[in-house]
């Protein structure tokens, strides 16, 4: 299985996501390794996206959505969770691709374990803080080099989704731009997120 390459990701979030479907992320670590195929996801860019943390300029937490493409963005939201972002574009141009579920393909003890109040396997990384958890990604994984063949987390090649497969709709959770029909999925695949509609309360960015 090859990883995708640096240049493959530097191009627009939107048309990264639908790259995205059907690769293959693994997370390495001390209790062993975890792979997921990705079958959702969410797009967004920089400085003309409203919902994006790099919408108002670049700073310390965001720094590493400003490039090189395919590195981790890795940020904590609502206190509770990690959440998991591959970068797109090119050096000082802002963009990435919020990772929002996946099918185990790897490691599925390790990943129960992980994740114990779920019951069923194809929900263990449904849902962007569920799929940070079961590949046990954290804050420390921020900024890691996902082309890299010897990084912790890294990011493979997997069988392509067709077109007739893929679906879009807006962006879960979201205060602004939440209409706009960036979020991508795999139809029929049982470990797509729920819908969630976002709203003034929800004043957290996505990425």
């Amino acid at each position: 299985m090859s990883q995708v390459t640096r240049d493959e990701l530097a191009l627009d979030p939107l048309w990264v996501a639908r790259r995205l479907l059907g690769c293959e992320l693994r997370s390495t670590g001390p209790q062993g390794e975890v792979g997921v195929r990705l079958v959702e996801v969410e797009a967004y860019r920089g400085l003309d996206d409203p919902a994006s943390h790099c919408y108002r300029g670049q700073t310390e937490r965001n720094a590493v959505m400003f490039g090189p493409a395919g590195h981790l963005y890795v940020y904590f939201v609502y206190g509770m969770h990690f959440c998991i972002n591959v970068v797109c574009l090119t050096d000082g141009v802002p963009g990435a691709v919020l990772l929002r579920a996946g099918e185990i393909t790897t490691g599925a003890e390790l990943a129960r374990s992980r994740r114990p109040a779920v019951r069923k396997d194809t929900q263990l990384a449904s849902g962007p803080a569920r799929l940070a958890g079961v590949l046990g990604i954290t804050r420390e994984h921020n900024g890691v080099d996902l082309t890299d063949p010897e990084s912790p987390v890294r990011l493979y090649n997997g069988t392509p989704v067709g077109e007739d497969d893929i679906r879009s709709g807006p962006r879960v959770g979201v205060a602004a731009a939440m209409d706009l029909p960036w979020r991508t999925w795999v139809d029929g695949s049982s470990a797509v997120s729920s819908y969630r509609r976002g709203g003034r309360r929800r004043i957290q960015a996505r990425t």
